[in-house]
């Protein structure tokens, strides 16, 4: 068996040799995982060196500390996650990324999100990919790779054969970027997941959302699709719904923050009472109101025995619509995860879902709402569970299980390694 090598002190020598000061943030991540246990070496580890979500500020990790970092992880196979999200890492540090994915052969995750990559460092990276075979997870979240950037990674995607999951949200790409992945999406049989969320569109034809559902006629192997903020209206949904009659494979499908009304879920709707596919159906902060609800509900309480989680979270639905959807939670054995609470809840409504968690009917930490009572009227408090609640953060103390606040309900399963 290989001798795993000491990261830490590796690290410190790579310093000397290179005359770069020590990062103490990095230092500290070393150090921590030369004590891990032994047998997660066998299996791979992801050092998590994301410059957020700690108790005091840490040194982030610059473009000149990842390239003393990146001298230590070439002779250290063991390691198969890279977590740098909210570091400082710009154009510079992707040059060394990309020379880094070229040589390396064993890093499978790969966390780059909100740095300050642009369209420069895009190129460099999607290049390198298009040569490396081991990456299977990569998150570019928040970089801003404009339009330009987008084209880079939709040419890495008619090439690359292995990548499974690719985050391009809220990296500022453009109408050509969005319909060239597509297009690309078209021929690409490995990915599965892919998160274009909040790109910068100006017309108001929806010509990106045409070729998205061109492709998911054609694409068999795509299982989990964010498409939040994407000035979708109901003529969108009408074409992605046609689609997905004839897809297969999707099981995750994201519109939340969109320009959704009642007649785009009337499409939704009737598409659910044929699907045998779709899981996971996201349409937070869309004004479906009443009307809109009760067309989810039909379909999930008499036809649809598939969708596992729906969010509905900021939609407008007064507490005719919310009722409806007790219901149908009530009536459908599979539908265990809902998400509801920015409504507006009656008293009846608000009875209506404390009677469903009350009879067992809906799990505490299947939603997002928890009963409780003042002078013997039920109300309704919020509780921090949501199909995304750890896109950005994942706390180090596990206060909630994995499936209660997970992305995808690990039932397209994304993990790190």
């Amino acid at each position: 068996m290989e001798a795993r090598p000491h990261l830490h002190l590796h690290y410190v020598q790579a310093c000397q040799k290179l005359g770069q000061p020590q990062n103490p943030f990095i230092a500290r991540v070393l150090q921590e995982a030369d004590k891990s246990d032994k047998t997660r070496f066998t299996e791979g580890i992801t050092l998590k060196i994301a410059g957020n979500n700690h108790p005091v500020p840490v040194h982030r990790v610059t473009d000149d500390d990842f390239g003393v970092l990146a001298s230590v992880l070439g002779h250290a196979a063991f390691v198969t996650g890279l977590d740098l999200g909210c570091n400082v890492l710009t154009d510079a540090g992707a040059k060394t990324m990309a020379t880094f994915l070229q040589e390396n052969s064993s890093l499978r995750y790969l966390n780059l999100m909100f740095n300050d990559i642009g369209t420069s460092g895009a190129e460099l990276i999607a290049g390198a990919l298009h040569r490396n075979e081991s990456l299977v997870h990569m998150k570019m979240t928040g970089n801003k790779i404009g339009n330009r950037g987008g084209m880079f990674f939709a040419s890495m995607l008619q090439i690359n054969s292995t990548l499974e999951k690719l985050d391009l949200g809220d990296c500022d790409l453009g109408l050509k970027s969005l319909i060239a992945i597509a297009i690309a999406l078209t021929q690409n049989k490995s990915l599965k997941a892919i998160n274009l969320n909040r790109p910068l569109l100006y017309g108001q034809q929806e010509e990106t959302t045409v070729h998205i559902a061109r492709m998911l006629r054609n694409n068999s192997s795509l299982v989990e699709l964010h498409l939040s903020k994407h000035e979708m209206k109901n003529f969108g949904v009408e074409r992605l719904c046609e689609a997905l009659y004839e897809n297969s494979s999707l099981t995750y499908l994201d519109l939340s923050c969109n320009k959704i009304t009642r007649d785009g879920v009337k499409f939704l709707g009737e598409l659910l009472k044929h699907n045998q596919t779709l899981k996971i159906l996201d349409l937070s902060a869309n004004r479906i109101e009443d009307a809109g609800a009760m067309y989810l509900s039909e379909a999930l309480s008499l036809l649809n025995r598939t969708l596992q989680a729906l969010s509905v979270v900021s939609c407008s639905i007064n507490g005719k619509g919310l009722i409806a959807l007790s219901n149908a939670v009530k009536s459908n054995m599979v539908l265990s995860y809902i998400y509801v609470w920015g409504n507006k809840f009656d008293k009846a409504s608000c009875m209506a879902f404390s009677d469903l968690i009350q009879m067992g009917h809906l799990k505490p930490s299947c939603t997002d709402v928890a009963p409780y009572k003042v002078d013997g009227q039920v109300h309704l408090a919020e509780l921090s569970h949501g199909l995304q609640k750890h896109y950005y953060w994942t706390p180090r103390h596990r206060v909630v299980p994995d499936g209660a606040a997970n992305t995808s309900l690990e039932i397209a399963a994304v993990s790190e390694h």
